[in-house]
């Protein structure tokens, strides 16, 4: 049987172990794939265990996005642009990897929600693993300006400086947004909410009846900025389980070769209870 992980700190919680058995259950592809707690200065450790049980595959997330990058001897295009990994693979002893989660936030938007990106302003919020992770993506998705926030601003300016589109992405400090004008999207990616946080403060004129607003967590993490957002005025609100369900798949067809069909694995997690659920 093959081996498989998410690691996270903390990641008892992950729904991507029910993601994947529910892959594997369609595919017809026998897995076993575990959560693994780790901190970040225990991650490379339980990353060699791992490996040394025979672990094939892992996801990673918050707040290991970085280290992962860190850890591999080889990554996609993808990962570079990123500059964090959410998805690694292990070829000839050693750690190769990928990031899927910009691909899954845009097939969750384009695909499920039948969403159009193309010549929307953009407002990233956060500039850690997971605003690394899908920014690219934007970009690629053809939204016309990307401004980046993140309360430690040195963080901002470095995201949008790795970009490499200078015409496109621009870093802004926070308390400066009151003057951006509005977006036509704005997507969350901070932690935030993880952190006990119960209100999420943004000047409302950031938004339109018109703004999607987008939050990378789900479940309990992503109630305070939602919230924010149905009072800002935003008719469209999407959080992040879709965005999940999209990123495990697509890791999931680059361990097994195989892509499989999102939607009913998406349903069936969207009919339970997934309030005490961290995001990916």
């Amino acid at each position: 049987m093959s081996h498989y992980a998410v690691f996270g700190h903390p990641v008892s919680h992950s729904l991507s172990p029910r993601i994947h058995a529910a892959f594997g259950r369609q595919t017809g592809i026998e897995l076993n794939y575990t959560a693994v707690d780790a901190a970040p200065e225990a991650f490379m450790q339980a990353l060699d265990a791992f490996a040394a049980g025979g672990g094939r595959g892992a996801n990673v997330t918050l707040p290991l996005k970085e280290a992962a990058f860190a850890l591999c001897s080889a990554t996609s295009e993808r990962a570079q642009r990123a500059g964090a990994v959410n998805t690694l693979t292990r070829n000839d002893g050693q750690w190769h990897g990928d990031n899927t989660d910009g691909i899954g936030l845009v097939r969750d938007l384009t695909g499920r929600l039948r969403l159009d990106l193309r010549g929307r302003r953009a407002l990233l919020l956060g500039a850690g693993g997971s605003a690394r992770g899908v920014a690219p993506a934007l970009l690629d998705a053809g939204v016309s300006e990307l401004i980046i926030a993140n309360r430690t601003p040195e963080r901002a300016d470095a995201l949008a400086d790795a970009l490499g589109e200078p015409e496109r992405a621009h870093s802004r400090y926070w308390e400066d947004l009151v003057n951006e004008g509005d977006f036509a999207l704005i997507v969350n990616a901070t932690s935030a909410s993880r952190s006990g946080a119960t209100e999420f403060s943004l000047p409302f004129q950031l938004s339109t009846p018109r703004t999607l607003a987008v939050d990378l967590n789900y479940g309990e993490a992503a109630i305070a900025f939602l919230a924010w957002a149905r009072t800002a005025g935003c008719r469209d609100m999407v959080d992040g389980l879709g965005m999940l369900v999209e990123q495990a798949a697509a890791a999931f067809e680059i361990w097994h070769g195989v892509r499989p069909d999102t939607a009913p694995v998406y349903a069936a997690l969207r009919g339970k209870d997934a309030s005490l659920v961290t995001a990916d």
